[in-house]
């Protein structure tokens, strides 16, 4: 679908459909109010007959209506004005989705963004209002297609600019949105691909296919000869296991100036975790293919970043394998020597999430970064305390920490800091290595971060647990594409006041 930014007379203007609000009370928004007067009071005739009273979702589509150049109306329910925040908007925007996908229009105009949103400027509705349709737009590609299945028939959305001034800000807001749900949904169907299909060779090649045609984007990738040579033991012990060759992605964007640090993203690229020798229970172990939503995070934001031409150099490092319990599998009690000449005993080989990042890490060091990010599926314990909300956070560097928080609010792709106390470290003692793999049943979110950052003691860095925002469960089964909006928000935060919205 294009998306596009005009400032428009809603009377006057021909389409298939015109989309305006109406709040609480049977209260017509602005551009609603301009339709009603052409109309000859039309609209509030409806209203005050009952048909609709502008709770927050509601939808009622108005065809051929007298005076209106355009065929269809759709009125939104938008709730109470004082209550309207962006989770609220973000429903709204679902529901009106919903409405015209369902419907004949192959095009439409949207006049929302002239709602008053807590703590978002005109420019911010517009990215939120154009991000929101562009995700519910994805359909997964590779299912065979009922002929009767309906697809969603608008391929032109134009957004309405009620102030001349905003346009500038709104053509941005358009973009952003654009290259974020672009580079969110090419994250989804990765993470929605089966783990027969999407293999770690598979995510390699599609890493290369993402960055043909840019000029700024260059791929490499390391096969099983090359992670050896690194002598990235953690990373190897946990593909022994699997017939699939592991792969070491390497993407760099160099859109900065050429001596300039870039920031690093490491995505955990587990293509299917069946927990190895310490076997996971056989109940949605299907699930276990989301287990390289990190690594699909990750490259979806290089997709993003791309799309933008960001002034900002940026290098993502995915280290991908399978995790199976073959013969060769490592086993709980074995002790493995990581890049970095640190050891670990494996007491647990379902946590082999941390053994692949450990290497990734160090391997990163290279580079020398600004900042690391990594992004994983790491932990069931992130699940149990913050649900599906919102990602877990934990780093080194308060600033980096404060950044990706302030990163998140503004995308509406949420993050929570915990601690990464001393305390905490100790759990992870081991008789027989430097370390263990796992600091026992407390606190697993936070020893698991603890056990990466004795991997990056020279950098500033952060951890992003995903394991409880990357996919849905259920009816709605599904990867998210989260954090793609999140880690392109800080990234776009780097760049100045040039990108920003407010």
């Amino acid at each position: 679908m294009q998306i596009s930014v005009k400032t428009t007379s809603p009377a006057n203007q021909k389409s298939a459909c015109l989309v305006v609000g109406v709040l609480e009370h049977r209260k017509l928004s602005p551009s609603a109010r301009q339709l009603d007067d052409a109309s000859g009071g039309y609209l509030s005739k409806l209203l005050k007959q009952g048909d609709m009273d502008g709770k927050s979702g509601q939808t009622l589509m108005l065809h051929d209506v007298d005076g209106i150049t355009a065929r269809r109306i759709l009125l939104v329910g938008c709730g109470r004005q004082a209550s309207l925040d962006s989770r609220q908007f973000k429903k709204i925007i679902e529901s009106t989705w919903n409405t015209l996908s369902d419907s004949a229009a192959r095009e439409a105009v949207c006049y929302l963004g002239e709602l008053t949103v807590k703590n978002r400027s005109h420019a911010e509705c517009i990215r939120l209002m154009a991000e929101q349709m562009l995700l519910g737009e994805y359909r997964y590609q590779h299912k065979p297609r009922d002929k009767d299945e309906k697809k969603p028939a608008i391929n032109k959305m134009l957004l309405d600019v009620s102030d001349r001034r905003h346009l500038h800000k709104a053509e941005l807001a358009a973009q952003i949105a654009t290259a974020i749900a672009k580079g969110a949904n090419i994250a989804r169907e990765l993470g929605n691909l089966p783990a027969n299909i999407c293999t770690p060779t598979y995510l390699a090649s599609s890493a290369q296919k993402n960055a043909r045609g840019s000029k700024t984007t260059r791929v490499k990738v390391l096969g099983p000869k090359d992670i050896e040579k690194l002598k990235m033991g953690a990373f190897l012990s946990v593909a022994k296991g699997s017939r699939e060759e592991p792969r070491l992605i390497v993407v760099e964007y160099k859109g900065g100036k050429k001596d300039e640090r870039p920031h690093v993203l490491v995505g955990k690229g587990i293509t299917f975790d069946s927990g190895g020798i310490s076997i996971k229970p056989s109940a949605a172990m299907d699930e276990m293919k989301f287990d390289m939503c990190g690594a699909a995070g990750v490259l979806g934001t290089m997709v993003a970043i791309a799309e933008l031409n960001l002034p900002v150099n940026v290098v993502a490092i995915v280290p991908s394998c399978e995790n199976l319990p073959d013969g060769q599998a490592s086993k709980p009690g074995d002790v493995v020597t990581s890049m970095s000449g640190q050891t670990i005993e494996v007491l647990n080989t379902d946590a082999e999430g941390r053994l692949i990042l450990c290497d990734a890490l160090t391997y990163s060091e290279r580079f020398k970064p600004k900042t690391v990010i990594d992004v994983a599926t790491l932990t069931g314990a992130c699940v149990v305390a913050l649900g599906k909300h919102a990602c877990g956070l934990l780093s080194n560097d308060q600033k980096l920490a404060d950044n990706l928080l302030r990163a998140g609010k503004r995308s509406g792709d949420r993050a929570w800091q915990l601690p990464l106390w001393e305390e905490y470290d100790e759990q992870l003692k081991s008789n027989f290595a430097d370390m263990a793999n796992i600091g026992g049943r407390d606190a697993g979110t936070i020893t698991a971060a603890c056990f990466l950052a004795r991997y990056t003691e020279k950098m500033k860095w952060a951890h992003l647990d995903i394991a409880g925002v990357a996919w849905h469960s259920g009816h709605h089964k599904g990867a998210t594409g989260r954090p793609v909006g999140l880690l392109t928000q800080y990234l776009l935060d780097q760049c100045g006041r040039k990108y920003q919205l407010s």
